[in-house]
């Protein structure tokens, strides 16, 4: 039925299907498809920034369009693409690996994502209405709440709604997993992606709030005339920086921890054995998530804060770098005496481990308060967040992609291709920001438009902008390759890896309900236990019967589009009062279709057996 069905049918019924879905699998493609279309934007952003600095006083862009374009590309690479990206590829697996139908609250996923693309695309219309934020990713005031025209009133409606899909996603994956997993599926037995998505969804959960909070006290400067960052008028400066890293510093561990967890599943899969040392990476996660929350203020370390703050702030930090430690040996003991299988999943994951560690070094190296005030706001604070951002969070994201692909698509993607792109992709990526170390220690400062000749920085920048080329080819070469398997990629079975937990036991791509039966676990790698023991398919834990699942809905496209209409509005405001008809006419399509969804009950429908028992045959 499915392929033919689907290649008969009208764009307008696909475009329809893929608004209304409520599917997981479905809201991945969503997800995966919006974070790629941003993860591009933000990298040719990045293209011009190195393009500029290729040379000393370089003028291809002004100054205050350079600060446009590091403001975007920060903002856009970590909140509209690495984010969205990992949403993705949790939405399309975890609900395979704990045995699951689908996520807890499906409409809320759709409504999560919606969220997201409605933010995204809100933050960058500011390029067509008069300007970019300007005031750097993490809108520092004075510089934030004194920027002219509307940019950061961009940035900061953007976020708020896009934050706001976030955190429904991080709730609702805490409900799955807490709740949706198959029988004899314990904690201690799910796969280290579906535990370390668990653990980000706390992250997310503790630390999007204090971003909410500093977006509205922002928000409430610079559009109702308010005070609180405003200290000639009692305000407090400091208090912005503190509520943006108590959400900052969390949400670095929310880019890497589920790349831990890809990482520890891909390392087991292509070693054929088992993760070394489980319950030590399990706990490892857990400290990691706990300490997280106790070092914002290693990014204050030049404010002032005083002596005994930094000192508390900096062993906290290196802390921190401990649990990080354990996980790096941990998968080097499972490759140990494994018989591993190279192919581009595998080569993004050697790849992680010495770029990460060097990652790791460095923030050891900020961590320390005396050593921070020379390396603060220099290339060497740039090149260690770029080193463990992408040396980890676009490292396992590409890992996570070439893992899943198959099971998302039913195509596994070209061999040749992936290795092309990993190899250009990783030399470029060292080439841009390994000499950066270097200009940073050189007195090079971050966000400057140009530098200066004779000051011995002309050779770095110039190496490093050669790099970005590399790192850009491997991404045409990646996108290549999705269209190249999307045409005529190799059909994938069900199990193309030899793989050992619960999303390789069903078809590639699965089935709208996953699992006609819920499996029945036995331990820690599932499947793999049915493989050594000579059955190699799962025994299910109930008889045959009907499958109820969730019905479609537009209202959360419609929920975000009211959000999205009344953000113009609260822009707007400041200078023209048609703009409140906006506010209020935005408001009231979203409270109506938030009140539609609460009274209006929506029971799903069923999925009888005998169908089921059809496909069978």
């Amino acid at each position: 039925m499915s392929m033919a069905a689907s290649q008969k049918r009208s764009f307008g019924a696909f475009l329809w299907d893929y608004l209304t879905t409520v599917d997981h699998k479905k809201i991945a493609h969503l997800y995966l498809f919006g974070g790629g279309f941003f993860f591009l934007l933000g990298g040719l952003e990045a293209m011009i920034i190195r393009i500029q600095l290729i040379k000393p006083e370089n003028d291809l862009v002004s100054a205050g369009f350079y600060n446009e374009l590091f403001t975007m590309h920060g903002t856009t690479m970590i909140f509209l693409a690495a984010m969205p990206l990992l949403l993705g590829l949790m939405n399309a697996v975890v609900p395979l690996q704990i045995g699951a139908r689908d996520v807890a609250f499906p409409f809320l996923n759709s409504l999560g994502f919606w969220l997201f693309l409605f933010g995204g695309i809100m933050l960058n219309m500011s390029w067509l209405f008069g300007g970019a934020p300007d005031a750097g990713w993490t809108s520092y005031v004075p510089i934030s709440t004194t920027s002219p025209g509307h940019g950061v009133d961009f940035y900061v409606m953007g976020l708020q709604i896009a934050g706001a899909g976030t955190l429904i996603g991080g709730i609702n994956f805490l409900a799955t997993i807490i709740n949706m997993r198959a029988p004899g599926m314990t904690f201690m037995r799910m796969p280290l992606f579906s535990w370390t998505t668990f653990i980000t969804s706390v992250l997310i959960l503790f630390a999007f709030p204090a971003l909410t909070i500093g977006l509205f006290l922002l928000m409430f400067d610079r559009m109702f005339g308010t005070a609180f960052f405003d200290v000639s008028l009692g305000g407090n400066a400091i208090i912005w920086q503190h509520l943006f890293w108590i959400f900052g510093h969390p949400e670095v561990y929310i880019l890497i921890l589920p790349v831990f967890g890809i990482f520890s599943d891909v390392f087991s899969t292509f070693s054929k054995k088992r993760l070394f040392g489980y319950t030590a990476m399990v706990f490892a996660t857990i400290l990691i998530a706990f300490l997280g929350f106790m070092v914002w203020a290693h990014h204050m370390f030049t404010v002032g804060l005083g002596p005994v703050a930094n000192s508390l702030f900096a062993i906290a930090t290196m802390a921190i770098a401990v649990p990080t430690g354990i996980k790096i040996f941990n998968w080097l003991a499972t490759m140990w005496g494994g018989s591993i299988s190279i192919n581009s999943t595998m080569l993004w994951a050697l790849g992680f481990i010495p770029t990460f560690t060097i990652g790791g070094m460095t923030g050891v190296m900020v961590a320390s308060v005396v050593a921070d005030y020379q390396y603060h706001d220099t290339y060497f604070v740039v090149a260690h967040f770029h080193y463990v951002i992408v040396g980890g969070t676009v490292f396992g994201i590409m890992a996570g992609l070439h893992h899943w692909w198959p099971k998302m698509f039913g195509r596994i993607l070209n061999e040749a291709m992936g290795k092309l792109t990993f190899w250009t992709f990783f030399i470029g990526f060292h080439l841009t920001f390994f000499i950066q170390h270097f200009l940073g220690l050189m007195g090079m400062p971050r966000r400057y438009w140009v530098f200066l000749e004779n000051q011995g920085l002309d050779l770095g920048n110039q190496i490093s902008t050669v790099g970005a080329f590399f790192m850009a080819f491997g991404v045409i070469v990646f996108l290549i390759n999705i269209v190249h398997t999307a045409v005529k990629g190799e059909k994938a079975e069900a199990d193309p890896w030899d793989g050992r937990s619960l999303e390789w036991t069903i078809a590639s791509p699965p089935p709208h309900y996953n699992f006609k039966q819920t499996p029945l676990v036995r331990g820690l790698d599932p499947l793999w236990i049915e493989k050594t023991e000579g059955k190699g398919k799962m025994t299910p834990a109930e008889p045959l019967g009907d499958i109820h699942m969730p019905n479609s809905s537009f209202l959360p496209f419609m929920i975000s589009l009211g959000l999205f209409i009344a953000g113009f509005g609260f822009i707007y405001q400041v200078d023209h009062n048609w703009a409140y008809s906006l506010l209020f006419g935005g408001m009231a399509i979203t409270l109506v279709c938030m009140m539609i969804r609460s009274l209006k009950d929506d029971h799903g429908h069923h999925i009888p057996k005998e169908d089921l028992e059809g496909e069978a045959k």
